[in-house]
């Protein structure tokens, strides 16, 4: 019966990064391919990680499992932020059909 909760965490894991991959082909601009990429990596990578995690228990590699588990979700949204501000400041342009632009909001200010 674990088993098969850490196969649901597994395949539900799979699903966000087929998605993710989708949304980093559709997307219009790179802000909008980080945000997708970003929930692909902390929901899907970590869903994987999870259910790796449930059906290896508590042996070496489902630590491990675990340890990737908090890294990902602590360092995926900093990677993220750090590279869309890096490229709003060099320069890269919004997607014309983008609804606001709060990083120039915080420029004016």
């Amino acid at each position: 019966m674990i088993e098969i909760v850490g196969y649901i965490f597994i395949i539900i894991g799979l699903v966000f990064d087929i998605f993710g991959c989708i949304g980093l082909l559709r997307l219009p601009d790179v802000y909008n391919r980080l945000q997708a990429t970003t929930k692909c990596v902390t929901l899907g990578t970590t869903s994987i990680l999870l259910g790796t995690m449930v059906i290896k228990g508590f042996t070496s590699t489902g630590v491990k499992a675990l340890l990737c588990i908090v890294f990902l979700i602590l360092t995926a949204p900093v990677a993220a932020h750090a590279l869309s501000r890096g490229a709003h400041i060099s320069g890269v342009k919004l997607w014309e059909k983008s609804v606001c632009d709060k990083y120039a909001e915080d420029k004016k200010q």
